[in-house]
């Protein structure tokens, strides 16, 4: 029989000093994004499933966790807010070509293997950045990663950047077949190089792909590396795309960023909606990325508009971990609170002072007590608040 005091695998509850935590965090990332100019924006927490359809390029069907309404209609709960604000800016936005700018907070659901270990609803903060095809628009995008991380307290971070045009450029160059593109991709994915050699041999791909796909395969490539391998590209969409990059981080060299940037041309998201720059932000004391992102110039196409665009996610739990084993204190993450303790015959006055000190932006709780076990709260001081008034 299933406990009722559990919760089931892949979810937890929050409550107390953890939850003010990760209030706190949110809202400074939050915060960092508005001064962008960015806007907020609400999507539901469930859409048809044909917005994460395997067309759309979002993850596998059956990780998806799967409903139906009255009608019959197959419903998914989110397990990704990019393609859902896609839909809702060719719906609400659609006559528009300006710069489109939209911030969004939630929880994403997404069906995992109980083996890996991982939370199946998970809080993401997010923005995406529509109508701009632009390096700049990657630049600021990369710019609010780094400024909300920093502001968060994480000050040792890296963020990788890739290029889904390299990869797709060698892929046409070499006539690969879509399953064959997408199994190599897997390989690649998950840095197996060996099997994507070996792979290849089996499917009699030219040798000289083969020597370029060894040259992509070390991690953070440095920008010599990058500016040889731009040169000697035999092909444009592939020499595009490492020269975009270089020009990327040119941008976030001016404001000195370009320390916490560094290049994986083997980067190539689950999501395939990407269609250029993907970028990953990790940090020590965490495997899993803290923040990931990347372009997407034709998942809006799906819904009815064409417009480039960029977006980010912030994974807050992972950034509560990270920011608990770093030892980093959050500001604000600490209720400050003043509990009062009163009886029947002082009931105005605890009300009088609470009201006075909530009035100055304090915190107030009032904790009601009969005049024989005002002695039951000595000593509970920390237990209760930070400062404590016995009212007698």
């Amino acid at each position: 029989m299933i406990s009722l005091l559990h919760t089931p695998d892949g979810v937890r509850d929050l409550y107390g000093e953890e939850l003010n935590q990760k209030i706190s965090i949110s809202s400074l990332i939050l915060n960092t994004i508005s001064r962008y100019g960015y806007e907020r924006i609400d999507t539901p927490a469930f859409e048809y499933f044909d917005v994460f359809s395997k067309d759309i390029g979002t993850i596998p069907s059956k990780d998806l966790y799967k409903f139906f309404d009255k009608e019959g209609n197959t419903l998914v709960l989110r397990p990704d807010f990019t393609p859902s604000v896609a839909r809702c800016a060719a719906k609400y936005f659609s006559d528009s070509d300006l710069p489109l700018r939209f911030s969004y907070t939630g929880n994403t659901f997404i069906n995992t293997n109980e083996l890996q270990g991982k939370l199946k609803e998970t809080t993401q903060i997010g923005f995406e950045l529509i109508n701009d095809s632009s390096i700049y628009a990657d630049a600021e995008a990369l710019s609010i990663v780094i400024e909300s991380l920093l502001k968060v307290g994480i000050t040792e971070f890296q963020v990788s950047i890739g290029e889904s045009n390299y990869f797709k450029g060698l892929c046409e160059e070499a006539n690969l077949d879509e399953e064959t593109e997408m199994t190599l991709r897997d390989f690649i994915t998950s840095k197996n190089y060996y099997a994507a050699r070996e792979f290849l041999k089996k499917s009699n791909i030219d040798a000289a792909f083969l020597d370029r796909l060894e040259a992509i395969s070390k991690v953070f490539l440095p920008e010599e590396e990058m500016i040889n391998l731009a040169k000697d590209a035999t092909n444009e969409r592939s020499k595009n795309a490492i020269e975009r990059l270089i020009a990327i981080k040119n941008l976030l060299a001016k404001k000195g960023y370009d320390r916490y940037i560094s290049f994986d041309l083997t980067m190539l998201s689950k999501y395939h909606y990407y269609t250029g720059i993907i970028f990953t932000a990790y940090t020590y004391g965490i495997g899993n990325a803290i923040a990931k992102g990347g372009r997407y110039d034709n998942l809006i196409e799906k819904f009815g508009k064409q417009a480039p665009s960029v977006g980010c996610v912030f994974m807050i739990d992972e950034i509560q971990t990270a920011v608990r084993r770093q030892g980093i204190e959050i500001r604000d993450s600490k209720t400050e609170k003043t509990v009062i303790i009163y009886t029947a015959e002082n009931y105005e006055k605890a009300v009088e002072e609470a009201d006075a000190r909530r009035n100055k932006g304090e915190n107030a709780e009032l904790v009601f007590a009969h005049e024989e076990n005002l002695d039951a709260f000595s000593g509970k001081e920390k237990e209760l608040g930070n400062l404590v008034i016995v009212l007698k």
